[in-house]
């Protein structure tokens, strides 16, 4: 999944550079305020997949004394800051550029080198985005789009698809306030396409926000793995009932999992820690994503704490 990562971020990383600059020329020449705004939105598109490479890079070091379940969550935590750089350099920055070329409008020049460019970075921004897509459908499962989208555990490939489909919304908005400035000669819709492009990019980055802070607190792995776990430990014949199965998420590729079991009385230590291991092993062979298994006996603990307490008196 990582290598899959790394790919979109790649195609987006030379697609988006391609089109800022594309776009600051046009922008430059033209004087077009939505023009302007989406070279902003390509460039701090371009700085966000640098960052999401970065966090991939820490996301996978090895663990150590001071992180000893791995660096899987730096991954969430530049996912999330990706999103706050779209808030406020995105969405804000843009929607500044449209109000402030309301309030100042300079008449639009060289209209034909707009739409050139912007026909430009459809194309390229199209790639991208079908490049993240399939990606994501590779990924996805048997379920909806919908509940992929919200049950993911690897933002990256989430961050760029939104990414791109904002940046295509963007690009019909900027269209279209190039093409009526154009035809009416009134500057005004040149900047109030900026003003939308900048609510669009907000839009985006309070959703991706919102769902890489959830991956960042810890997520519990998908309802599917959890029963899966439920069903091989109920299979146990020493085992007599489950009290819990705590899961979370410590990088998209790593999975905790606390489990709280009732052993029969007359299992033996031997059998108890024969079945542990067993279960660990055929735990982390149907579900490789979980890499550490804790199993708590919890029956035989407080058996041994009755009985230290008989002892003491």
């Amino acid at each position: 999944m990582a290598s899959g990562s790394k790919k979109v971020i790649y195609a987006a990383l030379v697609g988006n550079t391609l089109i800022a600059v594309i776009k600051f020329v046009a922008a430059s020449i033209t004087g077009s305020s939505a023009m302007l705004s989406e070279g902003i939105h390509s460039l701090v598109d371009t700085g966000n997949q640098g960052l999401l490479l970065y966090g991939l890079k820490r996301a996978a070091k090895p663990a150590d004394k001071n992180f000893p379940f791995g660096h899987g969550k730096e991954i969430y935590f530049w996912s999330f800051i990706v999103a706050m750089l779209i808030f406020a350099l995105g969405g804000g920055i843009s929607i500044y550029e449209g109000i402030h070329h309301l309030l100042h409008p300079q008449p639009a020049t060289s209209p034909l080198i707009n739409y050139l460019v912007l026909g430009l970075a459809m194309v390229f921004e199209g790639a991208a985005w079908f490049f993240a897509f399939r990606e994501f459908k590779h990924n996805k499962g048997e379920g909806s789009y919908i509940k992929a989208i919200d049950q993911t555990k690897d933002p990256a490939v989430i961050v760029v698809l939104f990414e791109d489909s904002a940046a295509m919304l963007g690009l019909l908005v900027a269209l279209g306030g190039v093409a009526l400035t154009h035809l009416t000669g009134n500057p005004y819709y040149d900047g109030s396409a900026s003003i939308i492009i900048g609510f669009i990019l907000l839009g985006t980055a309070t959703w991706l926000a919102r769902e890489t802070k959830s991956l960042l607190i810890g997520e519990s792995a998908d309802p599917e793995i959890v029963r899966g776990i439920e069903e091989i430990v109920q299979r146990s014949s020493i085992i007599e009932g489950i009290n819990e199965v705590l899961t979370i998420h410590m990088g998209p590729d790593f999975i905790l999992v606390n489990l709280g079991a009732d052993f029969a009385d007359s299992a033996s230590a031997d059998a108890v820690e024969q079945e542990v291991a067993e279960l660990d092993s055929q735990i982390k062979a149907r579900f490789p994503r979980v890499k550490r298994v804790f199993i708590e006996a919890e029956k035989l603990v407080r058996k041994r704490i009755d009985n230290n307490s008989d002892d003491g008196q």
